[in-house]
């Protein structure tokens, strides 16, 4: 394990915190998901929402027992390597980082249908918002946003947390207002619409069948994904070892947080809008890509400006704050001779990996654009297609934990078993299956928004090309330079032997 040329001690446990609710996105998040999770499990998408939950618990459990073992910016890539090898470890950091790029396209759709509903709202011309439907005009604006987020985050660090503060602070009160302001609006008797709250929603159980069942968890995934971002920066924050560091005390206290307000915000939304296809329900076409643009002015009135402008500052910050999950795993992923070495060069004044940025923002650039014009749904299949890479690349994480820990785990107690090896264990194979379930499901063209290429369903092909793309990258890359897939520069092997972090030069 070596250090990489980050800068060290700049991230605190609230500002990690703090950037990994950024990169979460609550309120972006839930406008693109809370409308697909519906779709396919109606009144149980609270139960769904709680349900997603437990895996990424698991799953965060062997993050952080891994984390503190070894912090390294590749994360599930540098974890995955250490427990089964290159291989597998490679196309889990593959499956890292086709997440964050599918991500970063549909984060910046959803700003510019925010921007301009911000404007409409401002002008007082409903007109305007329209204007994001335009192909040509709705792609300009988002290359925008990109380089914008880019330069912030080339910036480094420092500066990223200090953009990230206010925007999650704004976001985080117009949420939980929305939320209370859902809760009285099903209450009116006016709202023909609304239902009351029932513990049924709850369970999980009620679902139809389990095909519906993985497609939700899927979804629900999507809204967790983003917690991990926390321990990419673990050689960065200010305690990087020890028993619990600072990267992973801030990744339990995030998933905690935000799934504490996802289930609230399902319910609400649930009890509020119901689940039938009139202009606000759930279950209206129309709305289901961006459920809270439908629902602002009923549920806020003339105060719908704030929950337009929290969506837009949430996505803005997430493009941001996203894009350093991607760059630091590229630059793991060179340093150690995974990918090409030109990938591994950091700013001598900033310390970001900013040649791996730039490389993950203009894919992630090109991707939407081109999603743009051959989906009209564009956002909600890329959530789906979303889904399923972050059930893989988070299911071999967790499962990494329980090989990597196997043979010391046990020695420690049943605490340490469980949190290492038999908790992570099982996340990851549910992780997996719901990764199987949906790959299958989503061959049906009817799956996800409907979209399809020569009668299969889009979501296949897009999850179907990206791992692809992956297979025949690895291929090139281990003919072109072997070092990696011969355990030359990152070797396979278990808690047994002992893990040196160097400043320079490599060990096993």
């Amino acid at each position: 394990m070596s250090r990489k040329g980050l800068g060290k001690g700049t991230i605190g446990v609230f500002g990690a915190i703090v950037v990994g609710f950024s990169v979460c996105a609550p309120a972006y998040t839930l406008t693109a998901a809370v409308g697909p999770a519906a779709s396919e499990v109606g009144l149980q998408t609270p139960a769904i929402f709680l349900m997603g939950f437990i895996p990424m618990l698991l799953v965060a459990l062997g993050y952080r027992a891994l984390n503190d073992a070894m912090p390294d910016s590749g994360t599930s890539f540098t974890w995955a390597t250490r427990a089964f090898g290159p291989w597998i470890g490679w196309m889990t950091g593959w499956g890292l980082i086709a997440a964050t790029v599918l991500v970063l396209s549909n984060l910046a759709g959803i700003a510019v249908e925010f921007l301009f509903q911000v404007i409409a709202e401002i002008a007082g011309n409903a007109e305007i918002a329209s204007l994001s439907e335009n192909v040509f005009i709705n792609i300009a604006v988002c290359l925008g946003f990109m380089l914008l987020a880019t330069w912030i985050s080339y910036r480094g660090m420092t500066s990223t947390k200090v953009f990230q503060y206010a925007t999650v602070i704004f976001q985080f009160f117009a949420l939980v207002w929305f939320i209370v302001a859902m809760f009285i609006g099903s209450a009116n008797p006016n709202n023909t619409e609304a239902l009351t709250p029932e513990l049924s929603w709850f369970n999980p159980f009620e679902v139809d069948s389990f095909s519906a069942f993985a497609a939700g968890i899927a979804v629900s995934i999507f809204v967790y994904w983003g917690w991990d971002t926390v321990l990419t920066m673990g050689e960065e924050t200010k305690e990087s070892r020890g028993r619990m560091s600072t990267a992973s005390k801030a990744s339990i206290v995030l998933v905690l947080l935000i799934v504490c307000l996802y289930v609230l915000t399902a319910t609400a939304t649930v009890a509020f809008a119901g689940i039938g296809d009139g202009p606000t329900g759930l279950n209206n076409p129309d709305i289901q890509e961006n459920v809270f643009a439908a629902l602002a002015h009923p549920v806020m009135g003339p105060f719908a400006i704030v929950l337009f402008v929290a969506i837009l500052v949430s996505a803005m910050a997430s493009i941001n704050s996203t894009a350093i999950s991607p760059a630091r795993t590229l630059l793991a992923m060179s340093h150690y001779g995974a990918l090409p070495q030109s990938l591994k060069k950091i700013h001598p004044k900033y310390k970001s990996p900013y040649v791996a940025l730039l490389a993950s923002s203009i894919v992630a650039s090109v991707f939407y654009a081109i999603m743009r014009f051959i989906s009209e749904d564009v956002l909600w299949d890329t959530i789906t297609s979303l889904g399923i890479m972050v059930c893989f690349y988070y299911g071999f994480t967790a499962l990494s934990s329980a090989w990597y820990f196997r043979t010391t785990a046990f020695k420690q107690g049943i605490g340490a078993a469980l949190n290492k090896v038999i908790l992570p264990g099982i996340g990851g194979v549910v992780l997996i299956i719901v990764f199987v379930q949906t790959i299958v499901d989503s061959i049906d063209p009817e799956f996800g928004s409907g979209s399809q290429v020569f009668g299969v369903g889009l979501v296949f092909v897009l999850g179907l090309t990206v791992m692809l793309i992956g297979v025949v990258l690895m291929l090139v890359q281990a003919k072109v330079a072997p070092g990696f897939f011969r355990g030359q520069t990152l070797k396979r092997g278990d808690d047994t032997q002992t893990v040196t972090v160097f400043d320079d030069g490599l060990e096993g």
